[in-house]
């Protein structure tokens, strides 16, 4: 993809994207390629300063929010930590024994896929959770 600075007869400037510069040339000739502002279909390419990296080093990725941090920051504020008693307390909750109520925790796997077997929604979590303390 290319980006190139246009002008129509008008004296408009704007900006658009192309797959090359060929596809450029062969969309300005069929009359594909139109001013924004007034609609004109004569449209070139005007002077552009090409696009140079002036250092050597590799710019840091932006900082972006870790979703599976965002994930736990959720879970653990809106569900109940039940720890090794998750198997139970989820299977007491399918059963009617306790009220239904979003929770978190550790399972073994054979406990993990008795629970799916029996139909008990369960999932795994991406994250091991953090112990809490009260």
């Amino acid at each position: 993809m290319i980006r190139f600075n246009l002008k129509c007869d008008q004296d408009h400037a704007f900006e658009s994207w192309f797959q090359s510069g060929d596809a450029f040339d062969k969309l300005s000739k069929a009359g594909m390629i139109n001013c924004e502002t007034c609609g004109s279909s004569v449209v070139t390419k005007s002077i552009m300063a090409p696009s140079v990296s002036t250092s050597n080093r590799i710019a840091a990725p932006k900082s972006e929010a870790n979703p599976i941090e965002e994930l736990r920051k959720k879970v653990e504020s809106t569900s109940d930590y039940v720890g090794s008693d998750f198997a139970k307390e989820a299977r007491d909750m399918h059963d009617g024994v306790k009220p239904e109520r979003p929770i978190y925790g550790e399972a073994k796997m054979e406990e993990a896929k008795k629970l799916v077997d029996d139909g008990i929604p369960v999932l795994p979590l991406p994250f091991i959770p953090k112990k809490k303390t009260n």
